[in-house]
């Protein structure tokens, strides 16, 4: 009988390979029913792929939605239909005027808030197809633009005709139409030639572990020290110790009143819920209305969090911002 298992691995996705290729080999590696991941990474790109397995699964929208930060190469004067370097190429330019103040110029605006394409070639569903199906089949179709956060785009080297990038952004901003953007704003084109992922939400790639050492983990069962446990995903919210009480009502999916020290919160404010013996018992939002925190996602996990705040009933932790995950180290 399989013993589910509840956590998150930070894998580090290899080329050629899709995300959920990856999730299917951690599935059988680990021989876990409940698996997925937190962010698609196109078959080429490599790095940070968090994969999520049993109650995990259900905070996994926290991390799909978590910043991302990327190191791109951009391949100036060439564009392909993908828009990156697996695609057709659709069209050669000459990008001798290309200078370091009009690529600083383009960058600079493509910075900040700013609408994006989709490009064909993706997974989004129009009119009940995915783009990529469309594509395939030589049909092109109108997309909508979409507003996207890129909070930061900056040059890390120009080797002329490639342009490295340091990329932090939002959900859903796609790295290749950014790059194919960037070829048409300077004139010459251009297509995504390299992608790596560094961080997605508090996962970062100094931290991640092969499918290779995955698998020797397996072999010497060892597999489960290289989780992360569930609250992790969540840390950057504050946190609550439940009376046991209180638990007992949280785990029914009853609100509780907690202490009055916590009713500053505001309204639907999130925290992380702790039994007093350390174990992640729940999300809660407050009701300012009510002055209650009412449970929306409940957790029935065995062990104590070694992220469990200090131990004083129904206080507020300080929060733990996202950049201080990178810092935070998998449990002995």
């Amino acid at each position: 009988m399989t013993v589910a298992t509840d956590g998150f691995f930070n894998i580090d996705k290899p080329p050629g390979m899709t995300s959920m290729e990856a999730v299917r080999q951690v599935k059988r590696l680990c021989s876990q029913r409940h698996v997925g991941h937190g962010g698609t990474l196109d078959p080429e790109a490599t790095g940070v792929l968090p994969v999520c397995m049993g109650q995990a699964t259900r905070l996994m929208q926290f991390v799909v939605d978590g910043e991302k930060e990327y190191v791109a190469t951009v391949h100036l004067g060439i564009a392909t239909d993908t828009y990156d370097a697996t695609g057709q190429v659709t069209a050669e330019c000459d990008f001798s005027h290309v200078t370091l103040e009009s690529l600083s110029d383009v960058l600079n605006s493509l910075r900040g808030t700013i609408q994006q394409t989709p490009p064909m070639y993706s997974a989004l569903k129009q009119q009940g197809r995915r783009l990529h199906e469309l594509a395939r089949a030589g049909i092109e179709v109108e997309r909508a633009p979409r507003t996207v956060e890129v909070s930061q785009l900056d040059l890390v080297e120009w080797d002329s005709p490639r342009v490295t990038l340091s990329i932090r952004c939002s959900r859903g901003v796609y790295i290749r139409s950014l790059a194919h953007d960037l070829g048409q704003l300077l004139g010459c084109g251009a297509h995504l030639a390299q992608l790596r992922r560094l961080r997605t939400g508090p996962f970062h790639v100094d931290q991640t572990v092969t499918l290779e050492r995955l698998k020797e983990a397996v072999q010497d069962g060892a597999w489960a020290s290289l989780l992360y446990p569930p609250d992790y995903a969540v840390l950057n919210r504050g946190a609550v110790v439940l009376r046991v009480a209180d638990e007992r009502q949280v785990l029914s999916g009853q609100s509780v009143a907690l202490s009055p020290r916590t009713h500053y919160a505001e309204h639907l404010e999130m925290r992380r819920a702790y039994s007093t013996d350390g174990r992640f018992v729940a999300l809660v939002r407050f009701n300012r209305t009510l002055r209650t925190w009412q449970p929306f996602k409940v957790f029935h996990l065995a062990t104590p969090s070694p992220y469990r705040p200090a131990e004083e009933s129904n206080l507020p932790q300080a929060d733990q911002s996202p950049s201080s995950f990178g810092d935070e180290q998998l449990p002995n």
